[in-house]
């Protein structure tokens, strides 16, 4: 488990778990308290300002106040228009300016974000699902590859945690894995795999400090592995969600005419913008305001190792205590760890 020693000693934290962005679950309070229970949480600049209505510098300065540790933050750079472009690159130059060191990439060419980043000393970590994306990531000049499998929540990918890592092992950089990981052993299997950190993120919707609305909690807690299923319907790629009525009669797979317009050059961009506008408008009724028969919870297969809503502190000191007995028990060292 050396990487993962080194992961948490680079980013400087205690315990190599991050706490994944999520729109629109990533509240300030939750992201802070991750942080200053040793691990590190990342900011949502959308969720940050569009949901919880935090400018965003005023958002990390409250964040400041609630905990010193180290946050990342969340750059979702593509080219969608040259407005989010611009606004992107102005939310990466606050969060610098505010003492941001960790960056999380995803959706677009990374280079712009790592020249910015490195120039001030910080890392970039950027989302794949496969080695295509990965070597596009690291001609970038990332820093580690955020795996994202197909157990995860929201834009999953399609392959195991454990078929994911082999692929990329060998790129010579700290591999995060992201999805599938709601309780301590599969936390601790993650790491022994040669993962250097674990992300998670709907184990992170259910505790005291998540915002998301009970309905959504309560789901999550409810939910067997079973019940996470793929559908097109909601963005047009497969997108992964807590089995609900209104899932099951929206039905799982793309129509004809959707898919036609989806694969048109000429079309697909303002297809694609017509689902996020969509989906982004249900995402953030149902978390804030609970279900009625037209809302979706995205959720990950991790599901199945969350069973009840609990402060942020109390499951990280689990997860803690589990990655230290892991240490004792390969005769390592473990990196300090508060209680």
């Amino acid at each position: 488990m050396k990487a993962a020693s080194d992961f948490a000693a680079r980013v400087g934290i205690e315990l190599p778990l991050i706490c994944g962005a999520m729109y629109p679950c990533s509240n300030p309070e939750l992201v802070a308290a991750v942080s200053k229970a040793g691990g590190i949480g990342i900011i949502q600049p959308i969720s940050m300002s569009y949901v919880h209505g935090h400018d965003l510098r005023e958002g990390i300065r409250l964040i400041r106040r609630l905990t010193d540790r180290p946050v990342g933050f969340n750059a979702l750079i593509e080219k969608s228009s040259k407005i989010y472009e611009e606004r992107m690159r102005k939310w990466v130059g606050i969060a610098l300016d505010e003492g941001v060191r960790f960056f999380v990439t995803a959706l677009g060419n990374p280079a712009w974000v790592v020249e910015e980043v490195h120039a001030r000393g910080g890392l970039v970590f950027h989302d794949v699902t496969n080695r295509k994306w990965a070597e596009k990531g690291l001609e970038g000049g990332v820093d580690g590859l955020i795996c994202v499998n197909s157990r995860a929540g929201g834009h999953a990918g399609n392959q195991s945690p454990e078929a994911l890592y082999n692929e990329l092992a060998d790129l010579g950089v700290p591999l995060v894995c992201a999805g599938g990981v709601g309780s301590e052993s599969e936390f601790v299997d993650r790491l022994q795999m040669g993962y250097a950190a674990v992300q998670m993120g709907t184990r992170f919707i259910a505790t005291t400090e998540c915002k998301a609305h009970g309905d959504y909690k309560a789901a999550i807690c409810k939910a067997e592995e079973k019940d996470i299923i793929l559908t097109e319907r909601i963005s047009g790629i497969p997108v992964a969600v807590i089995k609900t009525a209104y899932i099951e009669a929206l039905g799982q797979h793309a129509n004809w005419l959707e898919k036609k317009l989806l694969q048109n050059p000429r079309t697909k961009h303002y297809m694609r913008l017509a689902y996020q506008l969509k989906s982004v408008w249900q995402l953030k009724r149902a978390s804030l305001k609970g279900a009625n028969y037209k809302d979706f919870f995205q959720a990950g297969k991790s599901v199945s190792g969350v069973h009840e809503v609990e402060p942020v502190q109390v499951i990280m000191d689990r997860f803690a205590a589990a990655y230290a007995s892991a240490h004792a028990s390969a005769h390592v060292s473990p990196t300090s760890v508060r209680a």
